[in-house]
Protein backbone atom coordinates (compact mmCIF):
# COMPACT_ATOMS: atom_id res chain seq x y z
CA UNK A 1 0.00 0.00 0.00
CA UNK A 2 1.12 3.46 -1.09
CA UNK A 3 0.00 7.07 -1.43
CA UNK A 4 -1.73 6.33 -4.54
CA UNK A 5 -3.54 3.41 -3.27
CA UNK A 6 -4.78 5.17 -0.70
CA UNK A 7 -5.97 8.21 -2.72
CA UNK A 8 -8.11 5.58 -4.86
CA UNK A 9 -9.49 4.00 -1.69
CA UNK A 10 -10.29 7.33 -0.34
CA UNK A 11 -12.35 8.30 -4.08
CA UNK A 12 -13.84 4.85 -3.54
CA UNK A 13 -15.17 5.38 -0.07
CA UNK A 14 -16.62 8.69 -0.91
CA UNK A 15 -18.17 6.94 -4.55
CA UNK A 16 -17.56 3.73 -4.89
CA UNK A 17 -19.69 3.95 -8.16
CA UNK A 18 -16.55 6.19 -10.14
CA UNK A 19 -15.45 4.61 -12.90
CA UNK A 20 -11.80 3.91 -13.52
CA UNK A 21 -11.69 6.89 -15.73
CA UNK A 22 -13.31 9.16 -13.23
CA UNK A 23 -10.77 7.96 -10.93
CA UNK A 24 -7.75 8.47 -13.28
CA UNK A 25 -8.76 12.27 -14.38
CA UNK A 26 -9.17 13.02 -10.85
CA UNK A 27 -5.80 11.53 -9.79
CA UNK A 28 -4.01 12.70 -12.85
CA UNK A 29 -3.03 8.74 -14.17
CA UNK A 30 -3.27 6.22 -16.66
CA UNK A 31 -6.66 4.56 -16.41
CA UNK A 32 -5.12 1.16 -16.53
CA UNK A 33 -2.78 1.96 -13.27
CA UNK A 34 -6.39 2.30 -11.86
CA UNK A 35 -7.44 -0.99 -12.83
CA UNK A 36 -4.29 -2.57 -11.72
CA UNK A 37 -4.51 -1.37 -8.52
CA UNK A 38 -7.90 -1.80 -7.40
CA UNK A 39 -7.73 -5.30 -9.07
CA UNK A 40 -4.60 -6.05 -6.47
CA UNK A 41 -6.17 -4.54 -3.95
CA UNK A 42 -9.42 -7.01 -4.07
CA UNK A 43 -7.28 -9.67 -4.78
CA UNK A 44 -5.39 -9.11 -1.38
CA UNK A 45 -8.39 -8.56 0.30
CA UNK A 46 -7.98 -4.80 1.29
CA UNK A 47 -11.23 -4.19 -0.92
CA UNK A 48 -13.57 -6.74 0.22
CA UNK A 49 -16.93 -5.50 -1.90
CA UNK A 50 -18.55 -2.26 -2.49
CA UNK A 51 -21.65 -1.28 -0.80
CA UNK A 52 -23.95 1.43 -0.45
CA UNK A 53 -24.21 3.07 2.43
CA UNK A 54 -27.76 2.91 4.26
CA UNK A 55 -30.34 4.81 6.34
CA UNK A 56 -31.18 1.86 8.34
CA UNK A 57 -33.88 3.71 10.85
CA UNK A 58 -35.63 4.64 7.00
CA UNK A 59 -35.62 0.32 6.09
CA UNK A 60 -37.19 -0.60 9.14
CA UNK A 61 -34.03 -1.33 11.55
CA UNK A 62 -34.73 1.86 13.79
CA UNK A 63 -33.13 -0.10 17.23
CA UNK A 64 -29.19 0.08 17.60
CA UNK A 65 -27.84 -2.48 20.05
CA UNK A 66 -24.37 -2.95 21.72
CA UNK A 67 -24.13 -6.19 23.33
CA UNK A 68 -21.46 -7.28 25.88
CA UNK A 69 -20.90 -10.79 25.84
CA UNK A 70 -18.72 -13.21 29.05
CA UNK A 71 -18.24 -16.40 27.30
CA UNK A 72 -16.23 -19.29 28.75
CA UNK A 73 -12.76 -19.43 26.96
CA UNK A 74 -13.12 -22.59 25.08
CA UNK A 75 -15.99 -21.13 23.23
CA UNK A 76 -15.16 -17.49 22.51
CA UNK A 77 -14.36 -18.25 18.80
CA UNK A 78 -16.98 -20.02 18.10
CA UNK A 79 -19.61 -17.79 19.84
CA UNK A 80 -18.07 -15.05 17.63
CA UNK A 81 -18.49 -17.33 14.54
CA UNK A 82 -22.21 -17.76 15.75
CA UNK A 83 -23.12 -14.23 16.14
CA UNK A 84 -20.73 -12.80 12.67
CA UNK A 85 -23.28 -14.79 10.53
CA UNK A 86 -26.73 -13.79 11.97
CA UNK A 87 -28.69 -11.09 9.99
CA UNK A 88 -28.95 -8.66 12.74
CA UNK A 89 -25.32 -8.63 13.45
CA UNK A 90 -23.34 -5.58 11.88
CA UNK A 91 -20.26 -5.66 13.62
CA UNK A 92 -18.41 -8.36 15.99
CA UNK A 93 -15.60 -7.39 18.47
CA UNK A 94 -12.87 -9.50 20.44
CA UNK A 95 -12.51 -7.03 23.47
CA UNK A 96 -10.67 -6.88 26.29
CA UNK A 97 -12.13 -5.81 29.81
CA UNK A 98 -14.99 -7.36 31.78
CA UNK A 99 -16.43 -8.56 28.42
CA UNK A 100 -14.90 -11.00 26.08
CA UNK A 101 -17.11 -10.31 22.90
CA UNK A 102 -19.13 -6.83 22.03
CA UNK A 103 -22.04 -7.02 18.97
CA UNK A 104 -23.40 -4.41 17.45
CA UNK A 105 -26.67 -5.14 15.77
CA UNK A 106 -29.98 -3.73 14.10
CA UNK A 107 -33.36 -4.93 15.00
CA UNK A 108 -36.59 -3.68 13.41
CA UNK A 109 -38.63 -3.55 17.16
CA UNK A 110 -37.99 -4.50 20.89
CA UNK A 111 -39.44 -7.84 19.94
CA UNK A 112 -36.75 -8.14 17.05
CA UNK A 113 -34.32 -7.74 19.84
CA UNK A 114 -35.88 -9.98 22.37
CA UNK A 115 -35.69 -12.93 20.41
CA UNK A 116 -31.86 -12.16 19.32
CA UNK A 117 -31.14 -11.67 23.04
CA UNK A 118 -32.62 -15.04 24.07
CA UNK A 119 -31.05 -17.01 21.55
CA UNK A 120 -27.43 -15.69 22.27
CA UNK A 121 -27.82 -16.22 25.61
CA UNK A 122 -29.43 -20.15 24.74
CA UNK A 123 -25.31 -20.36 22.92
CA UNK A 124 -23.48 -22.75 24.73
CA UNK A 125 -20.80 -20.97 26.56
CA UNK A 126 -22.36 -17.79 26.84
CA UNK A 127 -22.46 -16.76 30.69
CA UNK A 128 -23.93 -13.36 30.44
CA UNK A 129 -25.02 -10.77 28.25
CA UNK A 130 -25.39 -6.73 28.96
CA UNK A 131 -27.33 -4.80 26.13
CA UNK A 132 -27.79 -1.74 25.66
CA UNK A 133 -30.08 0.29 23.28
CA UNK A 134 -28.87 3.54 21.32
CA UNK A 135 -30.92 5.99 22.09
CA UNK A 136 -29.98 8.45 19.19
CA UNK A 137 -27.07 7.67 16.24
CA UNK A 138 -24.42 10.17 16.45
CA UNK A 139 -22.37 9.05 13.79
CA UNK A 140 -22.67 5.60 11.71
CA UNK A 141 -20.06 5.66 9.38
CA UNK A 142 -17.30 2.94 9.00
CA UNK A 143 -15.16 4.48 6.29
CA UNK A 144 -11.69 6.05 7.80
CA UNK A 145 -10.04 8.99 6.54
CA UNK A 146 -7.04 7.66 4.80
CA UNK A 147 -5.22 10.81 3.44
CA UNK A 148 -4.19 13.97 4.65
CA UNK A 149 -5.81 16.36 2.53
Amino acid sequence: MDELDLRILSLLQENARLSYREIARELKIAVGTVYNRIKKMEEEGVIKGFAPILDYEKIGFGLTAVIGVKAQGRRILDIERELAAHDRVMLVYDITGEFDIVVVAKFRDRADMNRFVKWLLSLEGVEKTNTSVAMQVVKEDTRLKLTED
